[in-house]
């Protein structure tokens, strides 16, 4: 099983190594990412979640690494995120089983380490 804390920091470094090789295309992604998940209609959270559907369903690991987390830190419950993987399963079949089950192991990490 990954360990989802490990690979979330593992990929914070190499996020800052992209950003010092290319920093015009990193800085325009953190502002994306920024302007993307920013409240207006939507909270935080629901964007979060969206996100990690998303992830889901184009079986992103690294994505789902960071979104579950994100989510948590935004108040997702476990709950909340159950529902999105069930919804991620509906828009992606058997594949979004399985990338759904890491979402739940990465929930249980986070939940560990006070998420």
């Amino acid at each position: 099983m990954k360990n989802y804390p490990e690979h979330y920091a593992e990929l914070n470094q190499w996020m800052e190594h992209l950003g010092q090789a290319m920093p015009e295309v990193m800085q325009g992604f953190g502002a994306l990412h920024e302007a993307s998940i920013k409240p207006g209609a939507l909270d935080g959270k629901t964007k979060e979640l969206i996100a990690l559907g998303i992830a889901i369903t184009v079986r992103c690991d690294g994505c789902i690494t960071y979104h579950v987390h994100d989510a948590m830190v935004a108040g997702a419950s476990e709950a909340e995120i159950a529902e999105t993987v069930a919804v991620a399963i509906l828009m992606g079949g058997g594949p979004s089983v399985v990338y759904g089950i890491e979402a739940m192991q990465a929930v249980e990490q986070y939940q560990k380490q006070g998420l």
